[in-house]
């Protein structure tokens, strides 16, 4: 490992890929607190080797569907293409109604067309990869909108870490978002820390121990 490698990865391994899926219902350019929470667990990640991207799944046009592929025009094989190439998913949400967005069940729905799909040693594609949630909202509902998320992505291979997700809601029946804080809760950048180092060590290991073949 040279001088540049050990810059850009202070724990001292190969660096890790991260694709942020962020739910918000909001189309860009808007502002969004989901993205918002979402960038600040990349840049966590960033801290200990993992670089990536964030990508706005509003912004795309994703099918409904249950397929990889639900023909011209649809979006997610290009985004499903970034998400295997990632060793890391970060899906961030905010709560409606108790609930994730509409947005990350969609993103679930085309998820589950990778029970169908295995490499070469029947091993499902998702195998080996860790995934971690990030809620926002100003209503309750985070501990439950994680436990929806976490029981979806278990579904469809991904391995989650301990702390698997960081979050923030604000008071009950106010109009306060992440976004309008002046600055972030030591609470929720402590939990963000926590979630990124407990991410970056399982995907290290996962990657040099894969899963045995199915």
């Amino acid at each position: 490992m040279n001088d540049t490698d050990r810059r850009t990865d202070p724990d001292g391994d190969a660096p890790l890929r991260a694709l942020a899926l962020v739910c918000t219902l909001s189309p860009s350019p808007a502002r969004s607190s989901s993205q918002l929470l979402a960038e600040r667990t990349m840049a966590a990640l960033a801290e200990h080797g993992v670089t990536g991207r964030t990508l706005r799944v509003v912004d795309h046009d994703v099918r409904p569907g249950v397929e990889t592929d639900m023909g011209e025009g649809d979006a997610w094989p290009g985004i499903r293409e970034a998400m295997l190439d990632a060793d890391v998913l970060v899906l961030a949400t905010p709560i409606w109604l108790g609930h994730p967005s509409s947005i990350a069940q969609r993103v679930l729905e085309r998820l589950d067309a990778e029970l169908a799909e295995s490499d070469d040693e029947g091993r499902m594609l998702t195998y080996g990869k860790v995934a971690v949630v990030c809620v926002v909202g100003n209503e309750d509902g985070a501990h439950k909108v994680s436990a929806d998320l976490f029981q979806g992505l278990d579904d469809v291979g991904f391995t989650l870490p301990a702390n698997a997700v960081t979050y923030w809601v604000g008071e009950a029946m106010q109009r306060t978002d992440y976004q309008d804080l002046d600055e972030p809760p030591e609470a929720t950048e402590s939990t963000t820390r926590t979630l990124a180092r407990n991410a970056a060590h399982l995907a290290r290991l996962l990657k040099g121990a894969p899963y045995p073949p199915g």
